[in-house]
């Protein structure tokens, strides 16, 4: 998942999205209203972390702005404004959640995971291709009785892969969706996690799943998988 971060203070915006990077989410951190929404103009995510107080503009415009995107994200309101009427206000313009800071950094992933676990088209909370089953919400695989334990870069590139099941996922797609603008796409740490996976998901015996389409990307499954809401 892809996480754009919107946090004037750099101390915090640093350690928050560390956290997140550590937690398994892909992140983006910009520090003003402007950036944030040339940054989510440029690299869609899934979600948004939007503090109230920045420093060029308010970060309500902000929200109601995102909203007005064809591919509006999920956008949690993070800020030091406890009273009813800001967390309206807030709401009232299309946030999803409400954080008051200073906020539990385990209680932020928790209340993004389960945004992203709302029912949307998008965003089914658990995939299964064959007998390949990836549970958004509890954060687990397993290839019929096998489990299949993942880290959590792992598990962002299975995710991107079922998500898209039967059809070519591109190196720049998973890496949209799996690293922050920080990656370096002539890297080979794609195929590297790509390895790593077809040892996991595709044992000895099993039906393969996990092809490389030379010269385009991989895909997971064939043309008539579909990734299916549970």
């Amino acid at each position: 998942m892809r996480i754009l971060l919107v946090e004037d203070d750099a101390t915090l915006r640093d350690m928050v999205a560390g956290f997140l990077r550590a937690s398994g989410f892909a992140v983006d951190a910009v520090a003003t209203g402007k950036m944030a929404l040339v940054q989510a103009a440029v690299s869609p995510c899934d979600a948004v972390v939007l503090d109230v107080r920045l420093p060029d503009t308010d970060g309500v415009a902000v929200c109601r702005a995102l909203r007005a995107m064809p591919s509006s994200p999920r956008i949690i309101m993070a800020t030091a404004r406890d009273s009813v009427q800001d967390r309206i206000a807030g709401l009232d313009e299309g946030a999803d959640d409400y954080l008051v800071k200073p906020y539990a950094l385990g209680e932020l992933v928790a209340r993004l995971r389960a945004l992203l676990r709302r029912p949307s088209e998008t965003l089914p909370p658990r995939l299964v291709v064959h007998d390949l089953v990836l549970d958004v919400a509890t954060r687990t695989a397993a290839r019929g009785a096998r489990e299949i334990t993942l880290t959590t870069k792992e598990f962002a590139v299975l995710e991107v892969l079922m998500r898209h099941a039967g059809a070519v996922v591109t190196r720049e797609r998973i890496s949209r969706h799996a690293w922050d603008d920080n990656f370096d796409p002539s890297s080979n740490v794609i195929d590297v996690y790509i390895a790593r996976l077809r040892r996991k998901v595709d044992e000895p015996g099993e039906r393969v799943l996990l092809e490389t389409v030379r010269g385009a990307g991989y895909r997971l499954g064939d043309a008539t998988s579909v990734a299916e809401r549970a």
